[in-house]
């Protein structure tokens, strides 16, 4: 009987990496669990993981199809670095890119590119759009890899109904809108983590998925997935949100992470095959 090859896709941002600001431990700080870094930028230590869920993970590398999924552009996500871990497939810019051996794939870029045209309004429009809209409460405008474009905001900052409206201006042009901490996305509706992990999967050939996110943006993918967990902080906790097959992680912060790491160990270590001794 063959043994089923597992694919184990994992969001990134407080999900498994974590700001100093999300890390959320409990208790006083001799009891904190040792931390890695595990991205830099402009020379200074951004995200960590506990060194726990950092072997957890090179343990699932071993042995299943570890695929990083993740909003961040393929510049941003080049800064994050598990030890010992190179993945062979990644999922970036929330599905606009795979990236195959730490390069991007051309050919699914420019299938999504055409996708797109066909099914939402151009990126120029909404980015005009939302200029118009944000005023001096917003820090940072940006696009991403020409696909979408995001806002930064303090959440307390953000005025009453701006989510909401923005998202329905969005909705009747392809498009919508998903908040993740500080960041405010609109996104095409086309352009999906789960389409191209759909993709990632048939090429590796693997039959069974388990999965981890905290957004709502990741929310396909959990549910795609033969079983799935997720944080008890973001977008989806926020949101109330469950679904069948998706579990939810014990603690918030960097724990959570943890505990979803060890997870993915555990599953993918109980679909080996037994050994028989031979006496």
């Amino acid at each position: 009987m063959s043994v089923p090859r597992t694919l184990v896709a994992t969001d990134l941002d407080r999900t498994m990496i974590y700001s100093a600001a999300a890390l959320a431990l409990p208790g006083p700080d001799e009891a904190a669990p040792t931390l890695i870094c595990t991205e830099v930028y402009q020379g200074v230590p951004l995200s960590f993981s506990t060194a726990t869920a950092v072997a957890a993970l090179q343990q699932v590398h071993r042995s299943a199809v570890l695929v990083p999924v993740t909003t961040r552009t393929d510049a941003q996500y080049r800064r994050v670095r598990f030890p010992g871990i190179a993945p062979a497939f990644a999922v970036t810019s929330n599905g606009g890119s795979i990236v195959v051996d730490g390069a991007p794939d051309a050919g699914w870029a420019a299938a999504v590119r055409r996708r797109l045209a066909e099914t939402s309004a151009p990126l120029a429009e909404v980015v005009a759009e939302v200029d118009r809209r944000a005023g001096d409460w917003v820090l940072k405008r940006r696009t991403a890899e020409d696909l979408f474009c995001y806002l930064v905001a303090e959440p307390s900052t953000v005025p009453d109904g701006f989510v909401a409206d923005w998202d329905a201006w969005c909705r009747e042009r392809g498009w919508w809108v998903s908040v993740q901490g500080r960041k405010i996305y609109a996104i095409p509706l086309a352009l999906t983590k789960e389409r191209a992990l759909a993709e990632v999967a048939a090429r590796a050939g693997t039959d069974r998925t388990l999965a981890a996110g905290d957004g709502a943006l990741d929310a396909g993918f959990l549910t795609m997935a033969d079983a799935a967990m997720r944080p008890p902080h973001g977008e989806l906790h926020q949101l109330g949100w469950t679904a069948a097959g998706v579990s939810m992680a014990d603690v918030p912060g960097v724990l959570a992470g943890e505990q979803i790491a060890r997870w993915f160990a555990a599953e993918v270590d109980a679909a080996r095959p037994a050994v028989v001794g031979v006496g």
